[in-house]
């Protein structure tokens, strides 16, 4: 019999933020590298550590946030709905689920809801819908259908999903793959012209590469994307789980470019912070190939996040997040871009998401992080040295340059 590892213990509640990183590092796997702050409070832009320091976030849960942390409109909605109804799977109808799809589909102008609950759950309930559609209405088949994907993209890290993943780190050791993928350089519109083949189920791209660095492909391309999906009869497939809902100032980051796709993944911010929601949303002939018993979730839809859901849709429905994203987001790239050639190399991103990098010779994205955080601002580095802003919707100008000040004197020369 294999002994049970020992670990440190702490006598009754923690009381610094080193006993709480000290329980976190003895009983959790290490799967993630958090910076040394513990956070016990947040309310819209801030967050507060368990000894009373408050923080600027300028990370917003991966824009899980957009809208900032407990929302008043979000917590009175989970809220109430805690008090009624939480969960009852989908064996049975609930008052929420319906109410969800349709004000969902009305805000995206699409047809059909599938609901999930997680980023990840969404892409592979997508993959699943496209591979359908390609046996059932395109006639690819039987176990031939493929996908094409982008290098560098960041779709999850479940094992199909890593399968397709040109992250090392998240790849390595976990296979053997999924097959069915085809990978090509994002951006390459040619590349991708050429890796379509009668076999294509679909097009998986992301409007805007999130964990590659925020990165915004070159006019055309998502265009050019939509065309070649049209001629050749494939499913455009458009992950806005982080760029989408207001991120980048327009309600989809497709929209930017004119540009409909078959589905949509959605996900993070359509919790509110609150729940774990997702979302693939598209059109009636894609999504309706799936008959009960085909896929599912005991959580998915459930009443408490539906409820939030909603919530999220009626504020995203005035437009006033997407105001924001826009008119903030042009004074934070305003002020990053001043930083170019004073410790910063290079600024991309639309809306209120940027990703910045960090001159050769200045501190890493990690260094850069933990300085950051000292001056009382919580960013996080993608890569070895750039570093992801995505800052709560609900900021305010003057917090946005606290935000950036301080990162001038982090990379400053």
């Amino acid at each position: 019999m294999t002994a049970i590892a020992e670990h440190p213990t702490t006598t009754g509640a923690p009381r610094s933020s080193a006993e709480y990183i000290a329980l976190d590092e003895a009983w959790s796997t290490h799967n993630y590298h958090p910076l040394p702050v513990v956070i016990a409070e947040a309310e819209g832009a801030w967050v507060t550590d368990v000894s009373g320091r408050r923080y600027l976030d300028f990370l917003a849960g991966y824009s899980a946030l957009n809208f900032g942390h407990r929302h008043p409109a979000l917590v009175a909605a989970a809220t109430e709905q805690l008090n009624r109804l939480t969960l009852t799977s989908r064996a049975f109808h609930h008052d929420q689920f319906g109410l969800f799809c349709r004000e969902l589909a009305e805000l995206t102008g699409t047809e059909m809801v599938l609901t999930m609950n997680s980023g990840a759950e969404a892409v592979e309930s997508a993959i699943k819908v496209a591979r359908k559609w390609a046996y059932r209405v395109k006639g690819v088949p039987q176990g031939q259908a493929q996908i094409v994907v982008a290098g560098s993209n960041f779709h999850g890290r479940t094992t199909t999903i890593i399968s397709f993943s040109t992250d090392e780190d998240a790849r390595a050791d976990f296979g053997p793959y999924t097959p069915g993928f085809v990978v090509v350089p994002y951006g390459d519109a040619a590349a991708l012209a050429a890796a379509i083949t009668e076999h294509t189920a679909a097009v998986l791209v992301e409007p805007i590469q999130g964990e590659a660095g925020v990165v915004v492909p070159g006019p055309g391309y998502l265009a050019e994307v939509r065309r070649l999906c049209d001629e050749r009869d494939v499913l455009m497939i458009a992950d806005e789980i982080q760029s989408g809902l207001a991120r980048t100032g327009r309600l989809l980051a497709l929209d930017h470019e004119g540009v409909r796709a078959d589905l949509y993944t959605l996900g993070k911010a359509l919790g509110g912070g609150i729940m774990p929601v997702s979302a693939v949303v598209g059109r009636r002939a894609v999504l309706g190939v799936l008959q009960p018993g085909q896929h599912g979730s005991t959580f998915g839809g459930n009443p408490l996040a539906c409820a939030v859901g909603r919530a999220v849709v009626g504020l995203l429905a005035t437009g006033e997040f997407q105001q924001r994203s826009t008119e903030l987001g042009a004074h934070l790239h305003t002020r990053l871009g001043e930083l170019v050639g004073r410790g910063i190399a290079k600024v991309s991103g639309r809306g209120l998401w940027a990703g910045v990098e960090i001159a050769p010779g200045g501190p890493t994205g990690r260094e850069a992080s933990t300085a950051l955080a000292a001056r009382g601002v919580l960013c996080k580095e993608t890569h070895d040295n750039t570093l992801r802003m995505a800052p709560p919707l609900v900021i305010t100008k003057d917090e946005l340059d606290l935000g950036i000040d301080a990162l001038a004197e982090v990379v400053g020369r």
